[in-house]
């Protein structure tokens, strides 16, 4: 059995999608499982065992590419696989394994995708809240997730191995001893899942010192809000954030002995290395992409606005995270 995945294209979400691995070689012994993804994540599936290789999809965001998808789905012809698993829901999504001939094509309705998808599940979300539920179910026959009886599900699992992680920390010169407090500052989505750089610096003082920094990790993107929590935090804190690769985070991650995220990819990454974790949730929701790990609190104040899947908040006062306190993440850690 040769089976395809085509990702989606968030770190979070793939780290998700990873219970789904494991379930289809549950049903499917000796499966060969590969997964189309953007090249960026390709570090990412490298540390779950139950990828044989990643196939990369050069198209971004928003691109039709018709010809480069055409060329892309002639090749995959050629390994024969007897199904493609369609996590994302659009159109564009279905069309490769469509192009590629491949006989038996699993998702859910999506966007305009009949004969694209020919083994068509439908979501019920009131049912099945959590993402990876969603993901998982898509294991099964259609209809059978209408049954509401949870699956057993296996919780996401990246390797790192001790190797790994002393070579991480020697190419960024980093101490090669000792379990650092890392927090993850950045989330991709937006701002309205960003807790102020104000009180991570605030955190960082209480939980670090100067001789014991916390590591701030993250991507490019994150090396201002980084700069800015390290300025406040007085030398209780060094940023990483845009020196490292995903690979190297992975490995700076899984040494840790605590970890302090937003909702965001690495905060799935950190779950899913099994560090104690503290996720900070404001205008997510805390039902639909949980951190799925036993090691992992969370916090969140609850407001009546909030979840509001917003990217900015759409009130102006950013309530859920500005009034969310140092004092109460720092009493989750403890």
């Amino acid at each position: 059995m040769k089976i395809l995945v085509v990702a989606p294209s968030w770190i979070g979400d793939t780290v998700l999608a990873q219970p789904l691995f494991a379930r289809l070689h549950q049903r499917h012994p000796g499966l060969e499982l590969d997964v189309l993804a953007a090249g960026w994540s390709a570090p990412l599936l490298a540390r779950m065992p139950e990828v044989r290789r990643v196939v990369d999809s050069p198209f971004g965001h928003g691109e039709l590419k018709l010809g480069a998808r055409w060329r892309l789905a002639r090749r995959l012809a050629a390994e024969g696989y007897d199904e493609a698993v369609v996590l994302p829901n659009s159109l564009k999504s279905a069309l490769i394994p469509f192009l590629a001939g491949i006989p038996k094509r699993t998702g859910y309705k999506g966007e305009s995708r009949f004969g694209l998808i020919n083994d068509m599940h439908l979501l019920d979300k009131a049912r099945h809240p959590r993402l990876v539920d969603r993901y998982a179910r898509l294991a099964e026959a259609p209809g059978s997730a209408a049954t509401g009886v949870p699956l057993p599900l296996s919780l996401p699992h990246l390797v790192s191995s001790p190797e790994q992680q002393r070579h991480a920390r020697e190419t960024l010169d980093l101490p090669s001893d000792g379990a650092p407090i890392v927090f993850c500052p950045g989330a991709e989505y937006g701002p309205a899942k960003r807790w102020p750089p104000r009180h991570f610096a605030a955190l960082a003082a209480m939980a670090g010192s100067a001789d014991d920094p916390v590591w701030l990790v993250g991507s490019p993107k994150d090396a201002a809000a980084g700069d800015k929590i390290e300025e406040l935090a007085g030398g209780a804190a060094i940023n990483l954030c845009g020196r490292t690769t995903l690979e190297q985070a992975i490995d700076l991650l899984a040494g840790a002995r605590h970890v302090v995220s937003n909702d965001s990819g690495l905060m799935h990454v950190a779950a899913a290395l099994g560090r104690p974790l503290v996720a900070v949730f404001g205008s997510s929701s805390v039902d639909y992409t949980p951190p799925m790990s036993p090691h992992a609190k969370i916090v969140s104040l609850g407001l009546e606005c909030s979840p509001c899947f917003k990217r900015d908040c759409p009130l102006g006062h950013l309530q859920c995270l500005n009034d969310l306190t140092p004092e109460q993440v720092l009493a989750a850690m403890r």
